[in-house]
């Protein structure tokens, strides 16, 4: 015993000739070849007692590391914590006595100890003082429950178990050998690690200060899921975290390639001249171009934030893949057990407990891969949006202009969706072709060379998967086109619906959605066609490998023998290769779809961004600077700007419309490229827009705009801005919810919440472009007076004021004259009127309307920064000196109290939010969505896939009676029979699959198609109010994201549910006819199965639907955001929308990663189950061995083998489809909707020609916005006469617009009747009625598109109808000018039109249309002096003979009008005409005093 284990040197020696393992082992016979197997003492001592001891200590050290960074809270001491410890101090206690006994057992016996004796008990109690510790500092950092040591116990408790069986067995045989000491320690170390091993599985209390986790799935049973039940986010999946690392990358790429570009070798030259200059603009055009083919790489930065984490995954992957091929190897063991009858029994237990072992293992790493996998998508999904809002809110107007809302939202859903869906399977890349390379490699094992014929046939495939790869991506990048413009119509058409409807232009637009729609299901249906063709390739790839294979095998040489061993280990290889076969083609797929949306998103993400020094903020005495106007075509001409602007001053710009002022206003802000020179500004700006933008939030809200609240001064703006008499009016005060882009309040009322909200922030300079367009005269002059004047709020502050109003001009201290974008007089109001310039001369034109204005140009709907044609039409490039010097001023008193009364917060709300709908989607949704594709299609999808699935178990069927068939000479006799009819088999098999993937992807298109359709048509017939409800980003979502959907998910969801859950019956089938046994334990399992899979789908549909309604306020925001970009960067309130957007998205994760979770708890559970199948289907087979042939047997294992993967497939395919048919049921939502009444009545009771005269006869009209309102108009009585012009006049809020909406049915009565020309309109179809009266509306919303389609979207009037109208528009010269005419592309909302002109556009509509009945709702507000008197003459000549509504600010418009009325409160107060009202001296008389007309 000189040896370690007590060996002589010559014995030790001859063990050493043996491999290594054999030399533990030492026996065979007694391992083995035997009846009753058992280890030897030797390999019980050491391996069985080092092998956790090992596992724990290479664990331990990175597990602490891991503790330590990550710190849960600290747990306090409980029974249980005690427990452990006590546990394993007495087994570190008992491994010592053991120490201890052999000192001195070597001290005292006659006998020495080998020194494994001493070296074994000493390590083993090491390891238990360190399991100790362990436990101590995972109590200490808050772990509840460990796996770690949950594995250490069951691997010392089944080591132990090894030792604890020879110990009873040698006790029995050898009892004089027993030692007492050692038996004893060794049964109480034992009954311990029994103990410590039931301890690690209980849970302990939550720490303190954590949030302890609820158990969603449980909680689900008892009720649905609401969201405030979901967890918070890890801090390390949160935007905060996860954003800043992928900009940071992407930053950096972007800087390495700018560095690149840097040193290009041709430089520009520098001209004086201007000529020179436009020639150095193409020269730089010219030399920029060659440098496109360096792009910063997306694709690097993605990798380098999200690689290291992911990196994880792969290892998982890895020992997965390697387990994965134990299966076959362990069922050709169980094979050659049932054919060895002498082989002992414990043998058949020994391999079905290793089949059980190494399918739970392989299950858990599995689930442990996907979850990295998954939350890894989710973070890609998160930064990437991220990335998107930041750049958006940095990107410059010509950039901005290349990328529509609805294209930057699809980066949002679609592309960040993609990458977040690929993810799960991009290790499939390297995985794919591992699995095949082992799969071979096993194969070649089994039968030689004939596999060759096998990797022919996979050789050949892959051009046809490649093929199939290159055409999918020009679909792909086809249905994404179409998409973005379905997107973008359908954001323009919910953005401008009320002008949709007061035209009557819902058809038109219908159908230009459904166009596009067409071109998009076209593309769709030929990538379906492909898909079948792809699927074809893969159900038939792996079937033509294994029939290659056995054919080259059985005909290479008639003594080859096709035997249960080599054909169900084959099988059971092919069918391991049909995976990769199968994932291959879909990850390529996949990853084409996913390059497109990669650069999708680094051409948005690598666009222009605004100059950050094209604004210095600091004092400079003079300097020069120029702006670039971006525009599509023309070339740019170069004019110098110099001007100075004092501190303090009140500075007025003036100037046609399309002269430029708002692009100078654009220009001190940074909104415009700089080309050279400086533009400088002193203290912080404050920037009212043409265009008032109104958040969806509350009025209190929108006045601070994330300032701090100050009572006193928020009063004084209120009462300066002339909010106080609205505030009274609103349902509760300035709690009142304000809609989208402000529905709900009147064009004056948003414009003076955007002057408030400028006054509030109290800033240095104010830049305000054309406040008081939108508001009266008395209240223009008081918001002048209080706010902006002399003695107003802002006296002390630098005020920079586009105006039109010439009244205000004398109290300017500076005015600057601007025509086609030069500044071509500067002076004071005096200096001007004595120089005799354009500016004196234009005044003189107007100056018996000289007091009359206090207003300018209006609000409307498209974005906050104009760019503008110039009247000519080509563009300047405008060179401005501006130096603009302030102090701060005004510091208001706190101690005023805000006045008002208290208000319900709750009465002011507006907007719905998108509810989850709860409980089990029902029936009459799949039912709806069968109806969509068609029963007959449906029937006919079902049956050819039942004959596919039976077809392909027949053909395994007859594998087995073949493998079964007697050698006869050393061959099979009828084997070419067999082979020619397992052939014909697998291509029925094929031909099936190929006609119902035809079948079923038809039938989707066809549902998609009358699903989109339908809630098309559901939303256009939609009131107004279910617009002003809700918010765009919910219907948005719907065209989006659930069309989406119902496109491309569900059909592959079913077809895929479909597979599995045949692939289960098939298999259950084939078992029990193999094991019949295995049916009494087939029914717990089912029953286990169905509560687990019950339980599950039930959280994760709620979570499905919450995870949908938390998506649409992220798009919400980002819409809104878009629309109001100049204002939040003029503010410098970028991060506080940034937190945000942050902050809705991280809502949305909250409850996309439950159910990631929620998949991982059922797959582990579903696998278990699947696990348990498999190992009693080998185990009975193990028992009834005697009764069953090999070939039967090799069948039913191999197909349990399959049963896992295709039960957890089908749990995982049954909640997608009831996760993924909400869809259709979010879809179908609209239809149970209030609707407007018909369209159209048939037959029409209208005369021809109708309205004839134009008699409006208004009786005890009242109408209410809302059935919970008080009357917005309350018992008009009025009679019109045909050919009269009525002006309607009255203070913001008076319900002038509410008239004309009841007059166009937008609001239906309340009570009364409104009768044209006899005829009672609530009678009338609401086109019949919309067609054929006419409205200029007070929002000039133009659609993106051809003029020609603005003017005339249904193409009813010719080309010199149109030409005529433009000509009486005073638009004609213009429109000539552009190099397409009337073919003249819009962009969207019409934003390369100034405001002006796309007024006058609407005015060229209400000529083309020419109705009896005209309304203009303060139509000429957007216009300056001149061009008004335009429009009202052309009015006055073109409309002579028709009934004209006016509602006017300008009271000078309709002095001359037929008659006045005068609303107040929505009641009339008087209705004359204009002399006998001013004779009155009323209210009318006071508003003609205000505006100085009499």
């Amino acid at each position: 015993r000189q040896a370690l284990f007590g060996l002589t040197p010559e014995m030790f020696l001859k063990k050493c000739k043996a491999p290594f393992v054999l030399f533990f082992l030492q026996d065979w016979n007694r391992t083995w070849y035997t009846n009753n197997p058992d280890f030897t003492q030797c390999f019980q001592n050491t391996v069985l007692v080092w092998l956790p001891c090992l596992y724990l200590w290479m664990c331990a050290p990175i597990y602490l590391i891991y503790l330590r960074s990550h710190d849960h809270g600290y747990i306090c001491m409980s029974h249980l914590n005690k427990a452990k410890t006590a546990v394993g101090l007495l087994l570190w206690i008992i491994c010592w006595s053991d120490v201890f006994y052999s000192f001195w057992e070597r001290s005292h016996g006659s006998s020495v100890p080998s020194p494994v004796h001493l070296v074994s008990p000493t390590f083993l109690g090491l390891t238990m003082l360190l399991a100790t510790l362990v436990i101590q500092y995972e109590r200490m950092k808050g772990v509840q429950s460990s796996g770690v040591m949950l594995i250490f116990w069951l691997l010392a408790l089944l080591c132990a178990t090894v030792t604890f069986r020879s110990k009873i067995l040698q006790a029995l045989d050898q009892l004089s050998s027993v030692c007492a000491w050692r038996y004893t320690t060794f049964y109480t170390y034992y009954a311990l690690l029994l103990v410590a091993l039931f301890l690690s599985c209980l849970t302990d209390q939550p720490p303190l200060f954590s949030q302890a986790v609820k158990d969603l799935v449980r909680q689900l049973h008892t009720r649905p899921l609401e969201e405030k039940d979901l967890w918070s986010l890890n801090p390390e999946d949160c935007s905060q975290r996860v954003v800043p690392q992928l900009v940071c990358r992407w930053n950096t790429e972007c800087q390495k390639v700018k560095r690149k570009m840097l040193y290009s070798p041709k430089r520009v030259p520098q001209s004086e001249s201007k000529e020179g200059q436009a020639v150095e603009e193409t020269e730089i055009l010219l030399v920029k171009s060659p440098h496109k083919a360096k792009e910063p790489s997306l694709f690097w930065a993605l990798c380098l934030t999200f690689g290291p984490y992911f990196f994880i995954s792969c290892l998982y992957k890895i020992i997965q893949d390697i387990l994965m091929f134990v299966g076959p190897e362990i069922l050709r063991l169980l094979i050659r057990f049932i054919n060895d009858s002498s082989a002992p029994s414990w043998q058949g237990f020994f391999y079905t407990a290793l089949l059980f072992i190494s399918t739970c293992v392989q299950s858990l790493i599995l689930q442990r891969y996907f979850h990295v996998c998954f939350v890894s998508g989710m973070r890609l999904r998160t930064a990437i949006i991220g990335a998107v809002y930041r750049k958006a809110l940095v990107i410059s107007s010509a950039a901005r202009r290349t990328s529509t809302v609805g294209e930057i939202v699809n980066l949002m859903s679609v592309d960040a969706q993609r990458f977040m869906d690929l993810i799960t399977y991009i290790n499939m890349i390297w995985s794919a072709p591992l699995q095949v390379v082992l799969a071979l490699y096993f194969l070649w094992q089994n039968l030689g060379p004939s596999v060759l014929a096998g990797v022919a046939v996979m050789v050949l495939m892959v051009p046809v998967n490649a093929v199939i790869a290159m055409k999918t991506k020009t679909y792909q990048v086809a249905q994404m086109k179409s998409k973005d413009n379905r997107i973008k119509l359908m954001n323009e058409m919910l953005n401008g619906i009320k002008v949709l409807k007061l035209y009557a232009w819902e058809l038109a637009f219908k159908d230009k959605v459904s166009e596009i729609r067409e071109s998009e299901l076209r593309v769709l249906k030929k990538a379906a066609y492909l898909a079948a063709v792809s699927t074809f390739t893969w159900v038939c790839a792996p079937f033509l490998v294994a029939l290659s294979t056995f054919t080259v095998y059985v005909l290479i040489d008639e003594h080859n023998v096709l035997d249960a061993q080599k054909a169900f280990v084959s099988l059971a290889l092919f069918n391991i290769l049909r995976f990769p076969l199968n994932m291959l083609p879909m990850v390529i797929s996949s990853m084409v779809q996913a390059s497109v949306s990669l650069k999708r998103l680094r051409v948005f993400l690598s666009h222009e961004e605004l100059q950050e020094d094209s604004v210095e903020h600091k004092a400079v005495a003079s300097c020069e600077s120029s702006f670039l106007l971006l525009l599509s075509f023309t070339i740019a001409l170069s004019v110098m700007l110099n001007v100075s602007i004092p501190e303090g001053s009140l500075v007025a710009i003036v100037g046609h419309v399309g002269s430029g002022k708002s692009s100078l206003l654009s220009a001190l802000l940074g909104e415009m490229d700089k080309l050279e020179g400086s533009v400088a500004v002193k203290g912080l700006v404050a920037y009212v827009p043409q265009q008032a933008w109104i958040q969806n939030s509350t009025l209190k809200d929108n006045i601070m705009f994330g300032q701090e609240r100050r009572e006193a001064w928020y009063q004084h703006v209120v009462e300066a801005c002339a909010l106080q008499p609205d505030l009274e009016i609103l349902p509760a005060g300035d709690e009142t919810e304000i809609g989208e882009k402000g529905v709900n309040l009147s064009g004056g009322q948003k414009q003076r919440v955007s002057l408030a909200r400028a006054v509030y922030c109290d800033r240095a300079v104010y830049l305000l472009d054309d406040p008081l367009s939108a508001v009266d005269a008395h209240v223009g002059k008081h918001i002048f007076d209080q706010v902006i004047g002399k003695h107003g709020l802002l006296k002390d502050k630098t005020r920079v004021l586009v105006t039109h109003g010439l009244s205000y001009l004398p109290q300017a201290d500076l005015i600057l004259v601007m025509v086609e974008g030069e500044i071509t007089e500067m002076g004071s109001y005096q200096q001007l009127m004595d120089t005799e310039g354009a500016f004196a001369e234009f005044l003189r034109t107007y100056t018996a309307v000289e007091h009359t204005d206090n207003d300018g140009e209006t609000h409307c709907t498209s974005h906050a920064t104009m760019i503008f044609y110039l009247s000519r039409g080509n563009f300047n490039i405008q060179q401005i000196n501006v130096v603009i010097t302030t102090r701060r001023g005004y510091d208001c008193s706190e101690n005023m109290v805000l006045n008002k009364r208290a208000k319900n917060p709750e009465v002011g709300k507006l907007t719905e939010a998108d509810k989850a709908s709860t409980g089990k989607v029902k029936l009459s949704v799949f039912w709806a969505y069968l109806k969509a594709i068609g029963v007959l299609l449906s029937c006919i999808s079902l049956l050819l896939f039942l004959t596919h699935h039976l077809v392909s178990l027949y053909s395994n069927y007859w594998l087995s009676l073949w493998t079964d068939d007697p050698v006869v000479n050393g061959t099979q006799p009828y084997r070419q029979m067999r082979l020619g009819v397992y052939g014909a088999l697998g291509l029925s098999q094929g031909v099936a699959i190929f006609g119902y993937s035809i079948a079923m992807s038809i039938g989707g298109i066809l549902a998609s198609r009358s699903l989109h359709q339908s809630m098309l048509y559901d939303v256009l017939r939609s009131p107004m109010s279910f617009f002003e409800r809700t918010p765009s980003g919910n219907l948005v979502n719907r065209f989006a994201k659930e069309i989406d959907t119902i496109d491309s998910v569900i059909p592959s969801i079913i077809k895929m549910f479909m597979g599995s859950m045949f692939n289960v019956l098939g298999a259950c089938v084939v078992i029990l006819i193999a094991t019949p046994l295995v049916a009494i334990i087939i029914p717990f399992l089912g029953l286990l199965y169905f509560f687990v899979q019950r339980f599950y789908v039930a959280s994760s549909r709620q979570l499905k639907r919450l995870e949908s309604v938390s998506r649409s306020p992220i798009y919400t925001h980002f819409n809104e955001t878009l629309l109001g970009t100049s204002v939040i960067r003029a503010f410098g309130e970028q991060q506080r929308f940034i937190r945000e957007s942050d902050l809705r998205v991280d809502n949305n994760q909250k409850a996309y990663y439950p159910s990631i979770v929620a998949n991982r708890w059922l797959a582990v559970r579903l696998e278990f189950v699947g696990n348990i199948i498999v190992s009693f289907a080998a185990l009975f087979a193990v028992i009834a061995r005697e009764r069953l042939s090999p070939g039967i047997m090799g069948l039913a294992i191999s197909y349990a083998l399959q049963l896992t993967a295709s039960l957890t497939w089908l749990v995982r395919m049954s909640s997608d489809v009831e996760t993924n048919i909400v869809a259709v049921e979010r879809v179908k939502e609209y239809r149970d909707t209030e609707k407007e009444a018909e369209w159209k009545h048939k037959p029409s009771s209208l005369p021809a020609g109708w309205p004839t005269e134009g008699c409006i006869d208004i009786r005890g009209f009242s109408l209410r916005y809302r059935h919970d309102l008080d009357p917005a108009i309350r018992n008009i009585t009025i009679r019109i006469n045909g050919g009269e012009k009525v002006g309607i006049v009255g203070r913001t809020g008076a319900g002038k617009s509410s008239l004309t909406l009841g007059l166009f049915r937008i609001i239906e009565a309340a009570e009364g009747h409104i009768l044209i020309d006899g005829v009672d309109i609530a009678q009338l179809g609401l086109h019949d009625l919309r067609s054929r009266i006419t409205i200029i509306p007070q929002d000039p919303v133009l659609f993106s598109g051809s003029l020609r389609m603005n003017l005339d979207p249904f193409d009813s009037y010719s080309d010199e109808d149109i030409w005529r109208a433009l000509e009486y528009s005073h638009l004609k010269n213009f429109v000539s000018a552009l190099p397409n005419k009337l073919s003249h592309e819009c962009s969207e909302g019409g934003e390369n039109l100034s405001v002006g002109q796309r007024q006058l556009l609407c005015l060229a509509r209400a000529l083309l249309r020419k109705t009896k009945v005209l309304v203009l709702d303060e139509a000429t507000a957007a216009v300056d002096m001149e061009t008004d008197n335009l429009i009202q003459s052309t009015i006055r000549s073109q409309f002579e003979d028709c009934t004209v509504l006016t509602i006017a600010h300008r009271l000078n418009t309709i002095m001359d009008y037929t008659r006045v009325l005068v609303l107040d409160k929505g009641e009339t107060t008087e209705f004359d005409s204009p002399s006998n009202l001013i004779a009155q001296r009323g209210a009318f008389y006071k508003m003609v005093k205000d505006a100085g007309l009499v």
